[in-house]
């Protein structure tokens, strides 16, 4: 009996074997309506269908998914939920103590967790080259800017991008997210690095933060349900500080969804503690003082929204112009057109693929080059308004102490 067997047998209560729940296969269940989704018959048959061709623990990467599990924008737009809060982390570098800095850049790193679509939705997989761009506009009368850009798409991996140098802030990073089969769950384990850079404080170096993974719960049986799990860390090595957050996943029986957990320690001291949910409040305990303060709450919290260029007046590989087609067809809820629209993207990205290895030619990225293991951008090649002279002179130090060598993207 197959894998969709077992779910069919299951699901009409037939008698015989069927899939066991494990640990990461349970039904989750008392969910928020916003984290939760139920899909219709047809959407239903569809999933089925796919997930009867999978294994436990398969890559999901070059799997085709159906329109009606898409999130309407790109992964590379989905980045800037993390450039929402912006008054977090602007003057941290004016603050002196150290401990108090590295709490501020914690504070944005938890701010963005919250914003999402309804439901259990997934971005767009963008195609190689592909890129978006934005800017804000600030209370404060200031500007920020970000630039993302398909940098690999075997395996997939989006650099960004984001500058504030009138608040003394630089963002940038990859995603290298990797997708997973897990019976009644799909794991999304986001691999990558967000570097976070106070520009008024160069001594504090850059602070480096890890991403925890996404889960959807309940794709054979159930509600489908969004969480995210496993451990975040975020270090600022020049003053030796470090958070490890717990992002809690619910248990059968036990637990809330949404949960989190983290410690901060300087060194082998521990100096602090984290609680709270992502989704809605969040404390920090100072363990010296014993004194409490709120790090983020959603319901006061004020989201900055970006502005993005007119279609009309982007480039055929940016993102809203490359997707519209699709992202109209989902929110028509015409699932035929937006699949055939992806369907027309995806095809004439293989077709590109095969024109460069007929000529020989190596695709490299427009807007980053890699060094190692990190992608930084490529200050000359970036839109004027991001070329200013410290974010020059800061990448330029950059590549100096990590040596000029580059690498190009990955098919």
């Amino acid at each position: 009996m197959g894998l969709l067997d077992h779910v069919n047998s299951a699901v009409s209560g037939a008698k015989g074997a069927a899939v066991k729940p494990g640990k990461d296969d349970r039904p989750p269940e008392g969910a928020s309506a916003d984290d939760t989704e139920e899909l219709d018959e047809e959407s239903g048959n569809i999933l089925m269908s796919l997930i009867g061709q999978l294994r436990i623990g398969m890559d999901l990467s070059k799997v085709t998914l159906p329109t009606f599990v898409l999130e309407p924008r790109s992964m590379l737009e989905r980045i800037t939920d993390f450039m929402s809060h912006p008054d977090l982390i602007f003057g941290a570098g004016g603050i002196d103590d150290p401990e108090k800095r590295f709490l501020q850049v914690t504070r944005y790193y938890l701010s963005g967790w919250h914003i999402k679509p309804k439901g259990v939705k997934k971005p767009y997989n963008p195609v190689l080259g592909e890129h978006f761009r934005c800017s804000y506009r600030y209370p404060n009368d200031t500007d920020g800017f970000y630039i993302a850009e398909q940098v690999s798409h075997h395996p997939p991996i989006s650099a960004y991008f984001y500058m504030s140098p009138a608040n003394n802030l630089l963002i940038y990073g990859e995603l290298k997210p990797k997708s997973k089969f897990l019976g009644n769950s799909a794991a999304n384990v986001m691999g990558g690095e967000n570097r976070v850079v106070l520009l008024d404080r160069p001594e504090d170096g850059e602070y480096e933060i890890g991403m925890p993974t996404n889960y959807a719960r309940g794709i054979l049986f159930g509600k489908m349900v969004l969480e995210l799990g496993d451990h975040s860390k975020i270090r600022n090595e020049a003053n030796d500080l470090t958070a490890d957050v717990e992002f809690k996943t619910k248990g059968y029986f036990t637990g809330t969804y949404n949960a989190i957990a983290g410690k901060v320690s300087r060194g082998s001291k521990h100096v602090g503690d984290i609680s709270g949910k992502w989704s809605e409040s969040m404390d920090y305990k100072n363990t010296k003082t014993g004194e409490t303060e709120e790090l983020f709450n959603v319901k006061t919290a004020k989201i900055v929204e970006k502005k993005v260029r007119p279609e009309e007046e982007q480039e055929e590989f940016e993102s809203k112009r490359l997707w519209t087609k699709v992202t109209d067809g989902i929110k028509e809820k015409n699932l035929d057109k937006a699949t055939e629209n992806k369907t027309a993207i995806e095809d004439a990205q293989r077709q590109r693929v095969r024109e460069r290895e007929e000529k020989n030619e190596t695709w490299t990225p427009r807007f980053f080059v890699q060094r190692g293991e990190k992608f930084y951008p490529k200050v000359e090649a970036l839109p004027e308004e991001m070329q200013s002279e410290v974010v020059q002179k800061y990448f330029a130090n950059h590549a100096t102490a990590s040596g000029s060598s580059g690498a190009n993207g990955s098919e």
